[in-house]
C-alpha cells in the first residue's frame, strides 16, 4: 500500500501569519497532533506540531539555562529557543525543516520515518502542493483493514475444506452402502483385470483362489 490509499485528504492547515492562540485552538478542536503551515502560493513551508508549543512563556515551561551554558550556547538556538517560547505568529514557532513524502510512498518507509523521526504525521506533496497527511492512526486504520480481510479469507478457506472433507466422508458411506451383488461384481472385475494377460492356463483354479483372498469376495 501506499500513501496515497490511506491519506487524509482534507488537511487542517494554517499560514505564517496565523496567530499562535489560533493555531493551538484548531490543533485541539481537530484532535490532531499538528498543522501543515501553508504560504499565499499554497506550497508547504513548514510544519507547527505539538512539540513546538510545549515551551511556553504563558505555562511557565519556557527554557532556561545556567548562565554559564548561555555563555557557550550559540546565538541562533538562543533566538529560537526565544521564538518557540514568546512566538506570537505561527511563522516564529513553526518547524521549518519539514519532512514530507510524495502519493506513491510505500507504507513501509512512512512508518521507518515515524519511528526514525519521531513524528507523528507527514504531509503528502505533489508539485510542491499540499494534497493530503499520514498519521500513525491512518496506518493502524490501514492495519485493521487488511486483517480484517485475511481472517476473512482464512474463514473462507476453513469452510471450503470442511465442506470438501464432508463431501469425501459422504462418498465413503455410500459406497460401502451399495448392495452386496455389487461389490461382488466389482470384485469380479478387479480379479479378471489382474489376471488380464497371464494367459487361460491355471487361471480358472489360481483365479477363484485370488478372488477368495480380495477382501468382500465369495
Amino acid at each position: 500500500m501506499r500513501a496515497i490509499d490511506v491519506m487524509v485528504r482534507d488537511v487542517v492547515t494554517v499560514h505564517p501569519e496565523t496567530d499562535v492562540a489560533e493555531a493551538i485552538k484548531l490543533l485541539t478542536e481537530h484532535d490532531v497532533s499538528a498543522l501543515p503551515v501553508l504560504d499565499d502560493a499554497g506550497n508547504l513551508v513548514g510544519m507547527l506540531s505539538e512539540a513546538d508549543l510545549i515551551h511556553r512563556v504563558e505555562i511557565g515551561t519556557e527554557k532556561h539555562r545556567p548562565w554559564w551554558q548561555e555563555a557557550v550556547t550559540g546565538a541562533s538556538t538562543l533566538a529560537a529557543d526565544f521564538a518557540k517560547s514568546h512566538g506570537k505568529k505561527v511563522g516564529e514557532v513553526m518547524a521549518s525543516g519539514v519532512i514530507s513524502v510524495s502519493e506513491d510512498t510505500p507504507l513501509s518507509e512512512i512508518a521507518t520515518l515515524f519511528e526514525r523521526k519521531r513524528i507523528k504525521r507527514v504531509p503528502v506533496v505533489k508539485d510542491g502542493k499540499l494534497v493530503g497527511t499520514v498519521s500513525r492512526a491512518n496506518l493502524i486504520q490501514a492495519l485493521a483493514t487488511v486483517v480484517g480481510r485475511v481472517d476473512q479469507h482464512d474463514e473462507t478457506d476453513r469452510q471450503i475444506r470442511l465442506e470438501l472433507l464432508s463431501r469425501l466422508q459422504q462418498a465413503i458411506v455410500d459406497r460401502f452402502r451399495q448392495p452386496q451383488h455389487h461389490r461382488r461384481q466389482s470384485c469380479r472385475a478387479s480379479v479378471g483385470a489382474r489376471w488380464l494377460g497371464g494367459g487361460a492356463q491355471g487361471a480358472a483354479g489360481v483365479g477363484g483362489k485370488r478372488a477368495r483372498s480380495v477382501s468382500g469376495c465369495r
